[in-house]
């Protein structure tokens, strides 16, 4: 199959770029954003090389490879511990609880974190589900595979229309605003009049939702 290399790069380079953005805000200070980009961006370039359209779609292809090598550069800076990962689930089942997004207070009552540990495994836990947020929808097999890919698809489908009602009303407005309109965190933000990291927080806690319902957490 014949490609044309340059315009996929030059398609996919935005999102690219919007994923890089909508994770750094809520790292420390010595991730920078061109890394980030650029981690991407190599991502990116050598996916097209190897993508095998009889094996997968092209987007759901090229976006794993993308958050993958993101991650594994986080992971090279030392970035989430084995303590802090295992403080991340318990804040994840805390918010699937909730419903909410819970507080450092309540995050240190119910699992014995220190606050500076609670407040640490709760941003950790936003960026992990922002990360999460655009291979979310890729989950769901194509329309038009095999027999047994349609089953999976109309039941993902209808345990996601059932999740999606169990949602606030912001919350819908926030993943319709990043997935039907396809804004940036920051352009959401600016939509809603709040602040980017409350839409991180609204975010984190609709996908928390949508997994623990189509998942069977």
């Amino acid at each position: 199959m014949n490609w044309d290399k340059e315009k996929l790069v030059k398609e996919m380079l935005p999102v690219v770029k919007r994923i890089a953005e909508d994770l750094i805000h809520t790292l420390p200070p010595n991730v920078e954003l061109d890394d980030l980009i650029q981690e991407g961006v190599v991502a990116l370039l050598s996916a097209i090389e190897r993508y095998d359209p009889m094996r997968a779609s092209f987007k759901t292809f090229v976006l794993k490879r993308i958050k993958g090598a993101m991650y594994d550069y986080l992971r090279k800076l030392d970035w989430m511990p084995k303590d802090l990962r295992r403080n991340v689930k318990m804040v994840e089942r805390l918010v699937a609880e909730k419903g909410a997004l819970p507080t450092d207070e309540e995050i240190a009552e119910k699992t014995g974190m220190d606050p500076k540990d609670a407040n640490r495994a709760k941003n950790e836990m936003i960026r992990r589900q922002i990360l999460m947020m655009d291979g979310f929808e890729l989950e769901i097999p194509a329309e038009d595979g095999q027999p047994d890919e349609n089953a999976l698809r109309e039941i993902l489908i209808e345990r996601l229309k059932g999740a999606l009602e169990k949602l606030s009303e912001k919350e819908r407005i926030v993943l319709s605003l990043r997935f039907e309109k396809e804004l940036s965190l920051k352009e959401i933000a600016k939509v809603l009049g709040v602040t980017e990291s409350r839409v991180s927080q609204i975010v984190s806690v609709a996908i928390v939702k949508l997994r623990k319902e189509v998942e069977g957490w």
